[in-house]
């Protein structure tokens, strides 16, 4: 079941309010399985081309302007943090080194009853099309749901919940809530976690 709300003020000016109650799967560990990108993120990308244009880590240092930014890419934590501010400052230089070079989205299409993919770089161009076109970003990340680190350190799969809001420079406001479902990927131990698929499980 979905429903949407239409409608909302925002400092004296009249603004479109998005909200969507995405339904969730219960699983065999008892965990709702929902993803963020096909149920939010098509429907941004539609909302930026109608209009013609077109997600914590603690401080490295006391005092350090940039401590709360800056997350640990070697571990899954600081993965996310780093993926909230790349969201959250609209920064495509650091939303592409979060990306593996064999980066998938891979999601149903429930009109066509056909899995669909798309890659690295539509990845990329869709994301930067996004953040050119929003006025304001908002991703908190909630408890991980299920994670499970194999390969000798070297690939993890994490399913995490999430809230996220969206404002685009037209004024419209796009909300979501769910879970992301992530398989991340590293040559070594030391290395950087990577996002090397993002698979969407979402129901509708």
């Amino acid at each position: 079941m979905e429903e949407w709300r239409n409608g909302g003020e925002e400092k004296g000016k009249r603004v479109r309010v998005y909200e969507r109650k995405i339904p969730s799967r219960t699983l065999l560990c008892s965990c709702p399985s929902t993803l963020l990108r096909s149920s939010i993120l098509p429907l941004l990308l539609s909302s930026i081309l109608l209009a013609a244009c077109n997600p914590f880590a603690p401080a490295l240092e006391e005092g350090d302007p940039f401590g709360d930014l800056l997350g640990d890419p070697a571990t899954i934590e600081g993965f996310f943090t780093n993926f909230r501010n790349a969201y959250e400052l609209r920064d495509i230089s650091l939303y592409e080194p979060l990306l593996d070079s064999t980066f998938l989205f891979v999601y149903f299409d429930f009109d066509a009853q056909v899995e669909r993919e798309w890659g690295f770089a539509q990845e990329l161009e869709s994301t930067r099309r996004l953040f050119q076109n929003s006025s304001l970003i908002q991703l908190r990340w909630n408890q991980i749901l299920s994670q499970d680190v194999f390969d000798a350190g070297t690939r993890a799969r994490v399913i995490r919940s999430f809230n996220l809001t969206i404002t685009l420079d037209a004024g419209d406001v796009f909300r979501g809530d769910g879970n992301v479902n992530f398989l991340l990927a590293r040559p070594d131990t030391a290395a950087a976690w990577r996002l090397q698929r993002w698979r969407d499980e979402s129901e509708f």
